[in-house]
């Protein structure tokens, strides 16, 4: 235990808090460049070893309106706790990056709405350097929970191949994030308004290891099933924290995706989804929405079409989601806490 406790400790000596007087004006105004500010409350939890659960902060941003976004929020967090982990929401406010957002912090985001930045590995340095506030996607989220040794993240569902990736090479840092950064994220699958087989085929590719949750068909986020079938199916927390441990023991440097289908009740019927993707994708299309404004556009026009149905949906697949990756985290701090004893 002693070992595992001085690692972690080592791992949070490279962060340290800062205030925000701190990084404003003066001579030194890059001198706070590369800090990252950990809550107090994270802080504790890795230097014990306990539960740590990141959550990304583009779904507060850009995912949905205030103050839905703002309670959404915190009803996610509030299920972290309650299955047994403390919440890391990661987002960047004011050029500093933060590991676990206070209630201000994250009222602040939610205002802010989409005019805050949407954040994904490549913009990291400059929202930094030009001291600018966004929410961070899946990948910038996996840098950052990685940075300060948190191994498990949960979120709606990932990005990947667009439909027409082969000809228009739209594919999400999501997918490359997962090949070269050891996080495991928990999610609903991939989103559907994506092209899942090839988004499948991408993953291998990377060495990704892809696994359904008591289900050998891979989610598709509204829907429970993709009709792909899964590389691998485990069925239970501690399973699944197995794998993890497994994955980092070995050293094999890549991430894990576990999907989980959203439940029963919120699903959303396949018919009604797949004719609300095509029309989304042929306006997206004749508006000339590509690139990172793609996917929010697809996602807000879906849940127009739909009734609102997809965005309650979308809500409720979190909350599933947020519930099993604490549950997940829980086992593995066990796990680990037994294996340095």
């Amino acid at each position: 235990m002693a070992s595992n406790a001085l690692s972690r400790l080592a791992n949070l000596h490279r962060h340290f808090h800062i205030t925000k007087s701190s990084t404003k004006g003066g001579a030194n105004d890059n001198a706070n460049v590369g800090t990252i500010k950990i809550s107090q409350d994270v802080t504790t939890a890795l230097a014990n070893g306990k539960a740590v659960v990141a959550l990304e902060s583009t779904i507060i941003s850009h995912g949905m309106p205030y103050p839905q976004n703002l309670e959404t929020a915190k009803e996610v967090e509030a299920i972290v706790r309650e299955k047994g982990a403390v919440p890391a929401t990661i987002a960047i406010l004011e050029g500093i990056p933060c590991i676990g957002l206070s209630t201000e912090e994250l009222e602040r985001l939610a205002k802010l709405g989409t005019s805050a930045r949407k954040i994904s590995r490549r913009d990291i340095a400059h929202v930094v350097a030009t001291r600018s506030s966004g929410g961070t996607t899946v990948s910038a989220t996996m840098i950052f929970a990685s940075m300060v040794g948190i191994s498990i993240f949960v979120t709606g569902g990932i990005g990947g191949v667009h439909k027409h990736g082969e000809s228009t090479l739209d594919i999400s840092s999501d997918l490359t994030e997962l090949g070269r950064t050891p996080i495991t994220v928990v999610s609903a699958g991939v989103k559907s308004i994506l092209d899942i087989p090839r988004t499948l085929e991408y993953l291998e590719t990377q060495g990704v290891s892809v696994v359904s949750y008591q289900t050998d068909d891979f989610p598709a986020f509204f829907s429970e099933k993709s009709g792909c079938k899964a590389p691998c199916q485990l069925d239970s927390p501690e399973e699944c924290a197995r794998l993890i441990d497994v994955n980092r023991k070995l050293d094999l440097k890549s991430g894990i995706l576990i999907a989980i289908p959203i439940p029963k009740e919120h699903s959303v019927s396949g018919n009604i989804i797949e004719s609300a993707i095509q029309t989304a994708l042929r306006e997206a299309s004749d508006k000339g929405i590509t690139g990172s404004a793609e996917t929010p556009y697809l996602l807000s026009r879906v849940n127009e079409l739909t009734g609102g149905a997809s965005l309650e949906s979308n809500i409720a697949l979190v909350k599933n989601n947020a519930a099993l990756g604490a549950q997940i985290a829980v086992c593995l701090a066990q796990i680990q806490d037994h294996g340095s004893s």
